[in-house]
């Protein structure tokens, strides 16, 4: 059976047991709503704010796209971009002694801008490797193991059951549901192949529809706040989000709650319950060797203990 988490994750699970539990806090959330219209902030200090001193004196800006509504791996503070992805940018931007702009724009746009590198050379937005996105970017060495997770208004569905102390939700009880997702994130795809996919379709992601036929319904939103906010409107029944953004998002709205997303045992032949499991990771122009190896050059050197550090620092958990 697979693993629910990385090594990286393990320091953050207190925060997921208390966020997906629900809060009393108002509504707010760092990123608020995306315009789909790019907007910068630059940066070169590793682990800075975003907002950039002198211009380094090593080769021509390194220009990052990502999504700025997606905490803790990049959300706005203030005007600036900051995030687990913004910090380890940084530090290869020191490493090669270049300036680091960032740019945020529609999620959706970010593999073909950077596929073409003439406005981007990196994608640093929390995004998957899949082997379609592979054929169009290099990617860097994973760096940070995620897993599905579905948001609920407090006390709507119950648990399926529990993988110690994780709770979750099987698929099936989304059955006949309204579905909610940022568009064009792995919970969008997920959620399509599980709803649209027959036998045989060729999915990146997904099991085969698990959903096929069911009468769950699926929309598309600019941001998984968006999302949850027709949760609270009852537009949408649920939001399917990666693990950390849905944590941010129950802790930093009231009347959510939140588990993790799991296949139910038989699929794939598996003899228990299992995660919908996959791996962020960095990625570059092809052919820009010099900057992912900058990038992979960082990413040991942090080790998973670095990352979980950074996460935990932008999860407000130092």
């Amino acid at each position: 059976m697979k693993k629910i988490f990385a090594l990286a994750m393990a320091a953050a699970m207190a925060l997921s047991i208390a966020a997906c539990g629900g809060n009393g806090t108002d509504s707010s959330n760092k990123g608020g709503a995306s315009s789909g219209a790019p907007s910068s902030a630059s940066g070169s200090q590793a682990g800075g704010s975003g907002s950039s001193a002198a211009q380094p004196s090593g080769g021509a800006d390194i220009s990052v796209y990502t999504n700025a509504y997606f905490a803790p791996f990049e959300y706005y503070d203030g005007t600036d971009i900051v995030g687990v992805d913004v910090d380890v940018m940084n530090m290869v931007g020191e490493k090669l002694g270049r300036k680091v702009v960032y740019t945020n724009v529609e999620f959706g746009t970010i593999i073909d801008t950077v596929s073409a590198g003439k406005l981007a050379d990196v994608g640093a937005a929390g995004i998957t490797i899949t082997d379609s996105r592979k054929e169009l970017v290099d990617f860097s060495d994973p760096y940070f193991t995620s897993v599905q997770y579905v948001i609920y208004p407090a006390g709507s569905m119950t648990p399926d059951g529990a993988d110690g102390d994780v709770s979750y939700i099987l698929w099936d009880s989304l059955a006949g549901k309204k579905i909610g997702v940022q568009a064009d994130t792995t919970g969008d795809i997920y959620v399509d192949m599980e709803i649209n996919a027959a036998d045989g379709d060729d999915y990146d992601l997904g099991r085969d529809g698990v959903l096929l036929n069911t009468g769950a319904e699926e929309t598309r939103y600019d941001s998984a706040q968006l999302a949850a906010d027709a949760v609270g409107a009852g537009q949408v029944d649920v939001v399917v989000v990666d693990y950390l953004p849905a944590s941010y998002i129950v802790e930093k709205n009231s009347g959510f709650e939140c588990a993790a997303l799991y296949y139910d045992a038989g699929v794939d032949g598996a003899e228990a319950p299992f995660p919908t499991e996959e791996q962020y990771a960095i990625c570059v122009t092809k052919g820009q060797d010099e900057l992912l190896a900058a990038i992979n050059g960082v990413l040991a050197d942090l080790g998973k203990d670095g990352i979980n550090d950074l996460v935990m620092k932008h999860m407000g958990l130092e």
